[in-house]
């Protein structure tokens, strides 16, 4: 195949692949003057609510802030231990430091997922909560992690935002414990334009926390300040955006599927590749493929190799594990999370490859390892 450009992520696709539609929506939203908290909201909020399986969706400014919201509503307060996988972007961490908890990062698993064992083993007086990322568009097992949490009294906060439409025993992502935290950053598979994200939670109490937190402390129907919150508003504009999006975003995990099944089969008998779990391997998992991420032999010469053929690819958090990053603290030696950030490395996978772009991505992979 001759050489060809394909980049990692194509993000002026994020609007031109809808940009009839949002810039009527822009004009429209314009028009009305509904910028904040306005009925777009929450439609949109009722939308991804219906589409999850949860009682409640909160809409907020951006997927970290989410998870504070959540660590904050579900109790977890200062002191309090949180034990959270390092194979995760540092804001899971953040979100835990800035409530004023300990961030406790453990092993991940074969799967990349956090290692249910390891939570266990992480288990102290202090501990509060369980913070599972549902990492790559792949739930965690969430059967484990509840038996672990019921039987030790400790809550779960999902960092879920990489896992919109990801199940577990066909139960989404974001609704297993007592609140969770999504991300609608534009590189998601239901991307933005511009940052955003939602809290969740089936607990009515829990959701009148969240509400508080997002508006100052308001209290919607009498506008008093009843407590202590923050400006975690979503934008009225982004929320109009994010909806119509989510209108077609069955057809955008089909297909983000399909290119999954496709890489498995185009690159299975090699050797020196450890891959993801294929589409339909385990009956208990619906994997979204927010990533495809795999594990490779001579990773950095494989990357390289791929760059020169004009296919962009990526090192996710920059090769680095939460805990590596020891001047944030910690001190913890994970040696399968540190194998695993050795190898790592994230194929294209998006809404504008084609058929023809995957096959060339695994010629080339092919071709490298054959030589």
């Amino acid at each position: 195949m001759a050489n060809r450009k394909i980049p990692f992520f194509n993000y002026p696709a994020v609007f031109t692949d809808f940009e009839n539609e949002l810039t009527k929506i822009f004009k429209d939203v314009g028009s009305r003057g509904a910028f904040i908290l306005q009925q777009d909201l929450k439609d949109f909020e009722k939308n991804l609510a219906e589409f999850m399986g949860a009682k409640f969706a909160v809409a907020t400014s951006n997927g970290t802030d989410a998870l504070v919201m959540g660590l904050k509503a579900a109790g977890v307060k200062a002191g309090d231990e949180v034990i959270f996988s390092s194979h995760t972007f540092v804001a899971t961490a953040s979100a835990i430091h800035f409530v004023g908890a300990i961030p406790v990062p453990v092993e991940c698993g074969e799967d990349h997922q956090i290692s249910p064992d390891h939570v266990e083993k992480a288990i102290t007086s202090k501990t509060k909560c369980i913070m599972p990322t549902q990492l790559n568009g792949r739930c965690c097992d969430m059967d484990r992690l509840s038996e672990i949490a019921k039987k030790h009294n400790l809550v779960i906060v999902e960092d879920a935002a990489q896992g919109l439409g990801a199940k577990f025993k066909g139960q989404c992502a974001g609704t297993f414990g007592a609140a969770a935290g999504m991300s609608f950053y534009p590189a998601k598979v239901l991307g933005g334009l511009g940052d955003a994200g939602a809290a969740f939670t089936n607990d009515e109490k829990i959701y009148r926390e969240l509400i508080l937190l997002r508006d100052h402390g308001r209290d919607p129907e009498t506008g008093d300040v009843v407590t202590w919150g923050m400006n975690y508003r979503m934008d009225n504009l982004q929320a109009a955006f994010l909806n119509h999006k989510l209108k077609t975003y069955d057809k955008v995990m089909e297909r983000r599927r399909e290119i999954a099944s496709r890489y498995n089969e185009g690159l299975k008998d090699l050797a020196n590749l450890v891959l993801p779990p294929a589409p339909n391997s385990d009956e208990r998992y619906f994997d979204i493929y927010q990533n495809y991420e795999i594990e490779a032999e001579k990773r950095d010469q494989l990357k390289t190799h791929l760059g020169e053929k004009g296919i962009g690819t990526l090192i996710q958090w920059g090769g680095k594990m939460v805990h590596q990053f020891t001047k944030l603290g910690f001190n913890q030696s994970l040696p399968f999370t540190e194998k695993v950030a050795a190898s790592m490395l994230m194929l294209p996978i998006n809404m504008s490859v084609t058929n023809d772009d995957i096959d060339y991505v695994i010629e080339s992979i092919r071709e490298f390892y054959k030589r």
